[in-house]
C-alpha cells in the first residue's frame, strides 16, 4: 500500500481524497491543512493536522491540492524533509523552472516529485507529446472549455476587494480564448481598482479577458469542463495527418484522480523531479504489470 497524505481541502483537495480512498494499492493517512479543523462529516475517519510530522502514520508521498503560487515552496520544504510530492501547478510558462529547482532537493533527499499533473498541464500533456510522436511536422492547437478554470479562478479570489469569482474559458478555436470573469466585490470594493488587477495578472494578459461583475457568483458556478486538442501535420512524405483528442469532464475530479495516479508513480521512479510526459505511462496505472500488459496492449 502507497501511503498518501493531501495538503489541501479545496475542490481539489476533496477530490483527490475521494480518488485515493476509492484506489485499492492507496492508504490515505490524512488530510493537511493550514488549520487543523474538522472535515465534514463523511470524512470523519480521516485524520486532520496542520503539520505532516503530527500525521499517526508517514506518508510516502504527499498531494499538494494548493493554489498553484504555494505549490513551489511547498514542495522544496516537503522534499527536503524527505517526502515525495505531487502537485498540479498551472503557470505553462514557469514549469521548467519548477521542474529544476526541486530537481537537485528530490535527489539529495532520495524522494520523487512529479510536477504539473493535473489535466492540463497534465494528461494532455502526455497527449500531445503522443500527438507529436505520430506526426513530427505540423502545428498542434489545443482549445479548452467551455467551462471553470480552477487556477484562473484562485488567482481572481486573492485580489484585494474579490468576495467571491469564477473564471470561464470559452474556446475561440486555434488554441484561442476568451476568459468571462464573474465577481463579487467585497463591500466598498473599487471596481476599476479590482478589474485592473484582474487584467494585469499572468494569468489573464495573454487573452482575451472579461470583467463582469455579479450579485451572487454562486448562480454561475459549474464545474464542467472540457478540452479538443488537434494536431494537423505530417511525417516523412506523407501530409495530411489529422489527430484529435475530445473530452468534457469534472474539472476537479479529473485533476484529483490524476494526482493519485501520479503519487503512485512517483513510488515507482528513480529520486528526481519529473514532468508528467517523463512518466511512463504504465506506472500511472493501479493493478499489476502483467495483467496491464496483457489487457492493455
Amino acid at each position: 500500500m502507497i501511503k498518501v497524505a493531501v495538503m489541501g481541502f479545496g475542490n481539489v483537495g476533496k477530490s483527490a481524497i475521494d480518488a485515493a480512498l476509492a484506489a485499492k494499492d492507496i492508504e490515505l493517512v490524512g488530510v493537511i491543512r493550514r488549520e487543523a479543523k474538522a472535515l465534514p462529516k463523511a470524512y470523519d475517519d480521516i485524520q486532520v493536522v496542520s503539520d505532516v510530522h503530527d500525521l499517526a502514520s508517514k506518508p510516502d508521498v504527499v498531494i499538494l491540492a494548493l493554489p498553484t503560487r504555494s505549490i513551489p515552496e511547498a514542495a522544496q520544504e516537503l522534499l527536503a524533509q524527505g517526502f515525495s510530492t505531487v502537485d498540479s501547478y498551472d503557470i505553462h510558462g514557469n514549469i521548467l523552472e519548477l521542474k529544476k529547482s526541486c530537481e537537485p532537493i528530490a535527489q539529495e533527499h532520495n524522494v520523487c516529485s512529479i510536477h504539473s499533473a493535473g489535466w492540463d498541464p497534465g494528461s494532455d500533456s502526455i497527449v500531445r507529446a503522443l500527438m507529436q510522436a505520430l506526426a513530427p511536422r505540423g502545428i498542434s492547437y489545443t482549445n479548452f472549455g467551455p467551462g471553470m478554470s480552477m487556477g484562473h479562478t484562485v488567482a481572481v479570489k486573492s485580489k484585494e476587494g474579490v468576495k467571491n469569482a469564477i473564471s470561464m474559458t470559452i474556446p475561440l478555436g486555434t488554441g484561442v480564448h476568451r476568459r468571462m470573469v464573474y465577481v463579487e466585490l467585497e463591500e466598498g470594493a473599487n471596481k476599476e481598482r479590482v478589474e485592473k488587477a484582474i487584467l494585469s495578472d499572468d494569468y489573464f494578459v495573454n487573452d482575451e479577458s472579461h470583467v463582469i461583475f455579479v450579485e451572487n457568483v454562486e448562480d454561475y458556478i459549474d464545474m464542467g469542463h472540457g478540452v479538443n486538442l488537434v494536431r494537423k501535420g505530417g511525417v516523412g512524405s506523407t501530409q495530411n495527418q489529422l489527430l484529435e483528442f475530445d473530452m468534457k469532464i469534472n474539472n476537479p475530479a479529473l485533476t484529483g484522480q490524476v494526482l493519485v495516479a501520479s503519487a503512485r508513480a512517483a513510488m515507482r521512479m528513480q529520486p528526481g523531479a519529473y514532468t508528467l510526459i517523463e512518466v511512463p505511462v504504465i506506472n500511472l496505472l493501479e493493478g499489476d504489470k502483467d495483467e496491464l500488459i496483457k489487457h492493455l496492449v
